[in-house]
């Protein structure tokens, strides 16, 4: 297994935990693909993806392509004569990059496939109010999220855990099952299975804009509760006040009949309470466009006349 050579792709912190497992495990990774260093912040510096940082800080080549298809590329990865390549959040591969090597290419989905196929497994489990998830590697082909099927570990999901929690759980577990399914593809002993499909019941996690993350207050307090932690804490779950975002990272909902108009917010005993159509949800940390994250009691202080205007 040793001398099988193994190309990983990846960028964010997500993918790193895969790589450290393989790298850890024996296994010989002879190059990484990632996204180009962007500009961030403030001074506009380059900024190099967690992966490229974690390569190059253990020695291992780095690729970095603005296009997957360019034949500059195309030569450069041909040369590395990988086995096997690994890919963990990273981006649609063509099939000029993903058939190359002898053995396939291998994904590791944020979800237990055939449910959640698409850019945003973590946050549409929550925002759907799953009660588990999981995590699955699977052998790459055309369609997206369809090839077979290799390993799957089930992961419960806790009533106030959020999208960060979820994501650091199933990098976890993610890493171990990648690093046990490269072996068994690497010996020879790997089994796959074909994803069967109950079509009317499939649910998907396409990417997310700007008005999925929108608040309606006139929803049950469930559905805002899951719409708040399963964006949390990115790309974040916002509503409108006084003319101005405010971003919402953490509620608590009470179920309890009132005379409040949906949308309506009101201050009781230090609570900014804000009404939906079973009860009231408690804000409890938000961010007001162009000032920093606090706590509500923290943000009260300062913004009390919030407290009485309606939201939405």
């Amino acid at each position: 297994m040793h001398d099988k050579r193994v190309i990983f792709l990846g960028t964010p912190d997500f993918a790193v935990a895969s790589l450290q497992a393989l790298v850890a495990g024996g296994v010989q990774v002879v190059a990484v693909v990632t996204m180009p260093d962007k500009p961030a912040g403030r001074g506009q510096k380059l900024h190099q993806s967690p992966v490229k940082q974690y390569a190059e800080a253990n020695g291992i080549p780095v690729l970095q392509p603005e296009r997957l298809k360019n034949p500059e590329f195309l030569e450069e990865l041909k040369a590395y004569k990988a086995d096997l390549q690994v890919v963990v959040a990273f981006r649609m591969l063509p099939e000029l990059v993903w058939n190359m090597p002898a053995l396939g290419t291998f994904n590791l989905h944020a979800s237990l496939l055939p449910q959640y196929r698409g850019a945003a497994p973590i946050n549409w489990a929550l925002i759907n109010g799953e009660q588990a998830t999981g995590i699955t590697t699977f052998k790459l082909k055309h369609e997206i999220d369809t090839g077979d099927l290799v390993h799957q570990q089930k992961v419960d999901i806790t009533p106030n855990m959020n999208a960060g929690q979820l994501h650091d759980l199933l990098m976890e577990e993610g890493a171990k099952l990648i690093l046990q399914t490269v072996k068994e593809v690497l010996r020879g002993e790997v089994a796959y299975q074909s994803q069967t499909e109950a079509v009317d019941a499939l649910k998907h996690a396409p990417k997310l804009f700007k008005e999925h993350c929108l608040i309606k207050w006139d929803q049950s307090g469930a559905q805002v509760h899951n719409l708040v932690r399963g964006l949390s804490p990115y790309p974040a779950a916002f509503t409108r006040v006084n003319g101005l975002v405010l971003k919402v990272y953490g509620v608590h909902f009470t179920p309890q009949k009132h005379n409040l108009m949906a949308g309506q917010s009101i201050l009781e005993e230090g609570k900014w309470l804000v009404a939906v159509n079973d009860g009231l949800i408690e804000l409890l940390d938000v961010q007001l466009e162009g000032k920093k994250r606090m706590s509500t009691a923290s943000f009260l202080l300062g913004n009390a006349a919030f407290a009485g205007l309606k939201l939405g």
